[in-house]
């Protein structure tokens, strides 16, 4: 019997990872409220790259915009209060998760433990940025996926013995005149996925200043692999990663790298929305999960009969003939939206805690 799939994935009661970065007490940080004009370091919209660019088929995804480059978009006085929030005993104990993709992740806990990261991913200045990068306007997932965090840490140890053995790789394959596979693809932080929502946007929360490596992979239309630099501490980059397979690579000369990634769909209801939960179900508290994916779809079918309806009504008052054609492919185009939203809605016991299988690589639908 597959086992339950409620609960996070276990994990070790005494953590056997601890920050690099130490935290500043909470009395030099202040305690304010997120506060747009002080925390955001947004200036300008960076490079982006479009589908068209890295070869996707036209009409993939639900903009022109595939990733960007890296870009300012916090200052380190709100790098550092996320990352008190994010590392406090309450999410560290209650949120963490682990999986075949990654294998240490919290979740679920911005609008719980984080009043801070959760007002930052819910600020209209905040949205207005990512919708400007993203090509289209959009607005947070749901409520679970804010503040999404991965993991990796290392000891210095650990870090030393990495560069060494790069060095020494390069160096051997300079004198033989030889390149092999990248060093970093070997061991990713995150394996090879798509996303299961339209757009996220990746923030790096800990100092890469000395990082090598550490880039997005991303699988472009024609199967090569396009790079993305990671970005610094306090920089975002913005990916339409459901509809991109991509991978975080691992990086060299920094023993910490937490990242927070949060997710967008579309704020209209006209959009279509093709979220699924295939890379989530398996590390998410499924009632919670459930909800609130459920809630916010009926909220879209609400608002396109309501729109409908309205619609009809006026037709109808101008003395105008409903199209029949019309009227029926709105119901048939609900019809699948309800289905999908069905499909997504795995039983309890059939979801395998912490195991995330291949399906949702675009690899194994072509």
């Amino acid at each position: 019997m597959a086992a339950a799939a409620v609960l996070p994935a276990p994990v070790d009661p005494e953590r056997s990872w601890v920050p690099i970065i130490t935290e500043p007490k909470a009395s030099s940080l202040g305690s304010d409220e997120f506060t747009p004009s002080k925390h955001l370091a947004f200036k300008e919209v960076p490079k982006v790259y479009t589908m068209s660019d890295i070869g996707m088929p036209e009409g993939t995804g639900i903009s022109p915009v595939a990733v960007s480059e890296p870009f300012p978009l916090f200052t380190e006085e709100a790098v550092m209060r996320m990352r008190q929030e994010v590392l406090s005993p309450e999410v560290l104990k209650n949120c963490q998760y682990s999986s075949n993709l990654a294998q240490c992740q919290l979740r679920g806990f911005a609008n719980k433990y984080a009043p801070f990261v959760y007002d930052v991913w819910k600020s209209p200045e905040t949205l207005a940025i990512i919708s400007k990068v993203a090509g289209i306007d959009l607005v947070t997932e749901m409520d679970f996926e804010i503040g999404h965090i991965n993991i990796s840490v290392k000891s210095e140890k650990e870090k030393e013995e990495e560069l060494r053995a790069f060095t020494d790789r390069a160096q051997f394959e300079a004198d033989e005149g030889i390149g092999g596979c990248p060093w970093e693809d070997d061991k990713p932080i995150v394996d090879w996925h798509t996303d299961s929502y339209p757009f996220v946007c990746v923030t790096m929360l800990s100092d890469c200043t000395t990082m090598i490596g550490g880039e997005t992979a991303l699988r472009t239309g024609s199967g090569e692999i396009m790079k993305v630099r990671g970005p610094q501490m306090g920089c975002a980059v913005v990916l339409q990663g459901r509809y991109i397979e991509h991978q975080a690579l691992r990086a060299l000369g920094t023993a910490e790298r937490i990242s927070m990634v949060t997710s967008f769909r579309p704020r209209s209801p006209r959009v279509r929305d093709d979220t699924v939960l295939t890379t989530v179900r398996a590390i998410s508290n499924l009632p919670e999960l459930y909800n609130q994916f459920s809630e916010y779809r009926l909220e879209i079918l609400e608002e396109r009969v309501r729109q409908q309806l309205k619609a009809m009504r006026e037709a109808n008052a101008a003395g105008r003939r409903v199209s029949t054609r019309q009227l029926k492919a709105f119901f048939e185009e609900q019809e699948k939206f309800l289905a999908h939203m069905n499909r997504e809605i795995v039983d309890d016991e059939k979801v395998v805690r912490g195991n995330i299988d291949d399906s949702h690589l675009l690899t194994n639908r072509r």
